[in-house]
């Protein structure tokens, strides 16, 4: 793969463009990757709304029948179900982490296998939320691709 930087301050914005013979699996998790910095959530804390960069997300929980978008520095409402936001983000490496949350695998530092087969999963900011065992097959699936794809 040919990779090509082209910086002028002429430019209006940042355009990527990607030249090959076929869309294959590769290609297409790389546009699904770079489609994270475009999308943006909204979440309300004290009453104001933000606009949040999907990719400052670290995990999505609910509580109360309300989902709850987790930062590095604060947390945010969503006015989505977590269906809602499990079918948007299921293509930007958000996987289920049980049946309330939703973890953003781009942010997992660390993972650690617990009893009973479920795994402690260690975020960017420290947190942890447990994987449950009948969510972790998916987890250990992600992995797994991980590891071929930076062989390849």
């Amino acid at each position: 793969m040919k990779i090509t930087l082209n910086q002028d301050p002429s430019f209006p914005e940042t355009e990527v463009v990607i030249n090959c013979p076929q869309a294959d699996e590769d290609i297409l998790r790389l546009v699904a990757m770079l489609r994270v910095y475009q999308k943006k959530l909204v979440g309300t804390k004290d009453g104001e709304q933000h606009l949040l960069d999907v990719k400052d997300i670290l995990y999505i929980d609910t509580a109360d029948k309300k989902a709850f978008l987790y930062t590095e520095k604060a947390v945010y409402e969503s006015a989505l179900r977590l269906y809602e936001l499990e079918d948007a983000l299921g293509e930007l490496d958000f996987l289920r982490a049980g049946r309330s949350v939703i973890v953003n695998f781009r942010r997992i530092k660390s993972i650690r296998p617990e009893l009973g087969g479920r795994m402690l999963v260690t975020m960017d900011n420290g947190e942890q939320v447990y994987v449950s065992r009948q969510y972790a097959g998916e987890l250990k699936d992600k992995l797994r691709e991980l590891e071929r794809s930076f062989l390849q």
